[in-house]
């Protein structure tokens, strides 16, 4: 168990590294797989870490977590920095703007002709190696309803990453073992102090419209994804790269095979990076054709028919229904590709996809709806796959909702409605594919990037008894109501909230079976103490852009993450982030 450090220690530990400087959703083939953590659901009571006295305001005091990141990403002592990492998790934790629900884990239906399709542990869908034994040549499937980005540099959904990893190549991807692997890469040397990187890149790389790929393609997307102009949402990403601090990355293309780049501290997950879609490769000529280029960076590729340089190439868009891509002949490996086509149903609706599915109209599916899934955990085509993240819920730190309360106050209020929610429920009723309840941030098995697991069991580094609420249901309440009289709030004497202080929030989430159950579960647990809760649904594209412009109260938030190492889902905490939605900093 981790022992808690007090608030002076850590305020007076980030104020020193400060001083020192140092700025950046691993090595897959060392790091402990997730599969291998224990799973066995947290026994009570759990003994938790105590941050009830971390008073950090994450509207005004957030630059020292920025600080504190930038120190770990500089960490050349790989222990320290694991230690760095749990008090980076205190003090987020400590905000309780982030409440933790489940830790992941991928459902899909495949029909039994269909085989090649795999996925790694970041929900990232690869079927460029897909086999149809019925004799089709074409792949028809759901994901998403309208991708947000198909610029690969600016996309931070899952279902834009499936689609950017299907249609554009990076220098790595991954196999259908979930380890790293070449792609346009031959291969690479780093210097001896871990710095300095030379990739070679295969020879006779072409865009799909013909023309030449070299290593200035891969200079000028990676300045492109990394500058402030384009404000991708993973442009920090490129933070551990020398120069980033000075507006341009040190990344030159020696010559048309040869890319060199260089770092500012040793990365132990460098492939999974430039396996990432960020780290995609765009065509200069194709992006700056468009007009608007510079206000709109996503503009080139809105329409069917952008260049790419992926297995598959978009020829069809019938935009929020239907999607087409084909094989790409230009493709480095096209000779393994035996699907021609991937046809895409764009959708959102669960009944609407699963009656696809059961009528033979699309052959993968990647939701089911929730009253379904108990009926189909038998079934050979329901497919259940490991991943690395966490569901979570999150407030908007400066909702109006904390209007006049301190930071303390404004934390007892998010820490009360935590503590109410029955996760079990949620996992056993709605996930019901064996979720994990989370008391942590960090997901349970990832890697500390020091040769263990930053969380090993469901009862490591925990923030809270997630069995509490059912196993102490009336001293668990009692808790929850303490936090809220703390936090200024009268309760009459039928134990709920008075009209004179009543608390009204807004829940948003996007339209699915399961995000809405979810809701309508944490809005009859939060009742119990008159805390009343409306539920907002949006389109997908609304919802991601409400929760990145910070316009709600309280949201559904999920965060699988894109390598195997905590600093992942740390440093999308950090002011500048795109992927900041509690607004920390801002």
């Amino acid at each position: 168990m981790k022992k808690v450090l007090p608030i002076l220690l850590v305020v007076a530990m980030i104020v020193a590294l400060a001083a020192c400087g140092g700025k950046t959703e691993p090595d897959t083939t060392a790091a402990p797989d997730a599969s291998e953590a224990d799973t066995t659901p947290a026994a009570a009571p759990v003994e938790v870490i105590d941050v009830s006295e971390l008073k950090l305001d994450p509207a005004t005091e957030w630059s020292q977590y920025d600080e504190l990141i930038a120190q770990i990403k500089a960490e050349t002592d790989f222990a320290k920095r694991v230690e760095l990492m749990h008090q980076a998790e205190d003090i987020l934790m400590s905000t309780w703007c982030v409440i933790p629900i489940y830790y992941y884990n991928d459902i899909y239906m495949q029909k039994d002709y269909v085989s090649g399709i795999y996925s790694n542990k970041y929900a990232t869908k690869f079927f460029m190696y897909t086999e149809m034994s019925n004799g089709s040549d074409t792949l028809k499937l759901n994901l998403a309803s309208e991708p947000d980005y198909l610029d690969p540099a600016l996309n931070s959904s899952v279902d834009g990453a499936c689609l950017a990893a299907n249609s554009f190549s990076g220098l790595y991807t991954y196999d259908a073992n979930g380890v790293c692997a070449p792609a346009c890469a031959e291969s690479y040397v780093v210097s001896e102090d871990g710095l300095t990187y030379t990739v070679t890149l295969k020879e006779g790389l072409k865009w799909s419209d013909g023309s030449d790929l070299t290593a200035a393609d891969f200079e000028y997307s990676w300045k492109r994804a990394s500058s402030e102009e384009t404000a991708a949402d993973y442009g920090y990403m490129f933070s551990g790269f020398d120069g980033y601090d000075d507006g341009e990355i040190n990344v030159k293309a020696l010559d048309n095979t040869t890319l060199e780049f260089v770092l500012s501290a040793p990365c132990a997950y460098m492939e999974d990076l430039m396996a990432f879609p960020t780290f995609y490769p765009v065509k200069k000529e194709a992006v700056e054709a468009n007009a608007d280029y510079l206000t709109s960076p996503g503009g080139w590729c809105t329409e069917a028919g952008f260049v790419s340089n992926g297995a598959y190439v978009c020829t069809e868009w019938n935009h929020d229904v239907s999607m087409t891509y084909e094989k790409n002949p230009y493709w480095y490996n096209a000779d393994a590709v035996k699907v021609e086509k991937l046809q895409f149903m764009l959708s959102a609706d669960d009944t609407a996809i699963y009656s696809a599915y059961n009528s033979g109209d699309i052959d993968f599916a990647d939701s089911v709806p929730t009253d379904e899934v108990k009926n189909l955990l038998d079934n050979p085509e329901f497919h259940i796959v490991d991943e690395l993240g966490t569901y979570y819920v999150a407030f908007n730190a400066k909702s109006e909702i904390f209007e006049g309360k301190t930071a303390q106050q404004a934390a007892d209020m998010r820490h009360a409605f935590s503590i109410l929610i029955d996760r079990d429920y949620i996992c056993e009723n709605i996930g019901q594919t064996g979720q994990v309840a989370a008391n942590s941030f960090i997901p349970l098995g990832m890697a500390d990037g020091n040769g263990g697991l930053f969380k090993a069991t469901a009862t490591d580094n925990a923030y809270f008894d997630t069995n509490a609420i059912v196993n102490d249901t009336d001293a668990t309440v009692a808790e929850a109501k303490a936090l809220l009289e703390n936090a200024g709030f009268v309760f009459g004497e039928d134990g709920k909230l008075s009209a004179e202080t009543p608390i009204q929030v807004e829940y948003l989430t996007n339209e699915s079976t399961g995000h809405v159950a979810i809701a309508q579960a944490i809005q009859q647990d939060l009742s119990v103490l008159g805390i009343e809760l409306t539920i907002q649904q949006q389109d997908w594209n609304v919802f991601l852009d409400e929760r990145k412009q910070g316009n709600f109260d309280f949201a559904r938030e999920g965060w699988i993450a894109d390598f195997n190492d905590p600093i992942n889902m740390l440093e999308m905490w950090i002011t500048d982030s795109g992927n900041n939605d509690c607004q920390f900093g801002r």
